[in-house]
C-alpha cells in the first residue's frame, strides 16, 4: 500500500515529502509522521544514544599514578664542598708543622656520616668549626714566630745584612692570617723563613770560617811554626769584615790565608813531626812511656796530609800542651810576618 502524502496542518494542501514550509500558506511543516504501522507496531529497544557528530568528547577520567618505589638516595650536594675543605684542612695542617701548630681534623666515621647525611647542614657548622680552631691556632702560631723572626733579623742586621723585605713580609703574613687568607699567610711565611735561616746560612759559615783560619794561625804559633800573619791583628780584621757585611771580600780573605798558611805548613810541618817522634823516642829510652803520644802524633800527621790541616794542628798541640814541646822548638822564637 503506498504511503499516503503528508498534508499542511494549516491550511490542509498536500505536501512533498520532506518540505520544510507548506507552499500554499508558507507554514513550517514538522518532521513527517511516523507510518501507521510504525505507530502502532511493537516498540523496539533504539539501544545506546548516539552522541551528535558536533558535540565534544566526553571527559574521560584521568589514571590514577602508580605508586613509585622507593630508589637509592641521590649525591648530597655537601659531599664535594666537604671534601675541598677537608682536604683545605690537611693542607693546613702540613704547612704548619713547622710552626708546632697540630690542626684538628674531622674522624672517619664523621666523614662519612656527613658524606651521606640527608640534612648536612649540622656537619657543615661542625666543619666551620674546625676551620675557626685551626686559623686561631695558627695565627696564635705566626705572633710568637714573628717574636723569634724579628731577633734573627736584628742580628743579621748587626753585621750589616739588608732585611728589610723580610720584615714587611712578616707584616703580610700576620694580615693574611688574621683575615682569613691562611694558605697565602703559610706560604709567605715559608718564603720568608727560608730566606732568613739562608742569610743565616751564609753569615754563621763565614764566622766559622774565619774562626778556624784564625785557629790555625794560633795553632801554628803555638807549636813554633813561623805563621804567615799574626793571628790577633786578622782576627781584628777579619771581624771588622764580618761587620761590615762583606761576606764575599771575607772568604777571599780567609780563602787566601788559608792557602798560604797550608802552604807554609806543607814545607815546615814534615820536619816537625819528624823532630817530635825523635823527641818521644829518645824519652821512650829514658823508660818514660811515649806509646799512646806516639799514636797521637801520627793522627796529627795523617789529617794534615789527608787535606784537614786545622784537626791536625789541633791534635799537635793538645800533644804539644799535655807532653811538652821538643827541645829544638822550645828555644825558638816566633817571627809574625804582615
Amino acid at each position: 500500500m503506498p504511503e499516503e502524502s503528508p498534508h499542511c496542518p494549516n491550511c490542509g494542501s498536500a505536501l512533498d515529502v520532506g518540505a520544510p514550509a507548506c507552499p500554499t500558506c508558507g507554514a513550517a511543516v514538522g518532521p513527517p509522521s511516523l507510518p501507521a504501522a510504525a505507530a502502532v507496531g511493537p516498540a523496539l529497544d533504539p539501544g545506546p544514544t548516539a552522541e551528535p557528530l558536533d558535540a565534544p568528547p566526553a571527559p574521560r577520567p584521568e589514571p590514577k599514578p602508580a605508586a613509585r618505589r622507593p630508589g637509592p638516595a641521590g649525591p648530597n650536594p655537601f659531599a664535594a664542598e666537604l671534601s675541598r675543605r677537608l682536604a683545605r684542612l690537611a693542607q693546613w695542617g702540613e704547612a704548619a708543622q713547622p710552626l708546632g701548630v697540630e690542626i684538628p681534623t674531622l674522624p672517619v666515621w664523621a666523614e662519612e656520616a656527613a658524606r651521606t647525611a640527608p640534612a648536612p647542614e649540622p656537619w657543615v657548622e661542625v666543619v666551620r668549626g674546625i676551620e675557626r680552631i685551626a686559623q686561631k691556632r695558627i695565627v696564635t702560631a705566626f705572633e710568637e714566630w714573628e717574636k723569634r723572626t724579628r731577633a734573627r733579623l736584628t742580628r743579621l742586621e748587626a753585621y750589616a745584612v739588608d732585611s728589610r723585605l723580610e720584615r714587611d713580609q712578616i707584616e703580610d703574613v700576620l694580615h693574611a692570617a688574621r683575615t682569613g687568607d691562611l694558605a697565602q699567610a703559610l706560604s709567605t711565611f715559608h718564603q720568608v723563613d727560608r730566606v732568613v735561616t739562608l742569610k743565616e746560612h751564609h753569615l754563621d759559615q763565614a764566622r766559622e770560617e774565619l774562626e778556624r783560619v784564625v785557629a790555625l794561625l794560633k795553632d801554628m804559633s803555638a807549636l813554633g811554626i813561623d805563621p804567615p800573619h799574626d793571628p790577633n791583628e786578622v782576627a781584628e780584621d777579619l771581624a771588622a769584615e764580618l761587620r761590615a757585611g762583606k761576606l764575599a771580600s771575607l772568604k777571599q780573605q780567609i780563602r787566601a790565608l788559608r792557602l798560604q798558611s797550608v802552604n807554609r805548613l806543607k814545607s815546615v810541618l814534615p820536619r816537625y813531626i819528624s823532630e817530635y817522634g825523635d823527641y818521644l823516642l829518645e824519652e821512650r829510652t829514658h823508660g818514660v812511656a811515649t806509646e799512646l803520644e806516639a799514636l797521637e802524633l801520627a793522627r796529627g800527621a795523617r789529617e794534615f796530609f789527608r787535606g784537614r790541616p786545622e784537626e791536625g794542628l789541633r791534635r799537635l798541640r793538645a800533644l804539644q800542651q799535655k807532653h811538652g814541646m821538643p827541645p829544638s822548638h822550645a828555644s825558638r822564637p816566633v817571627a809574625h810576618r804582615r
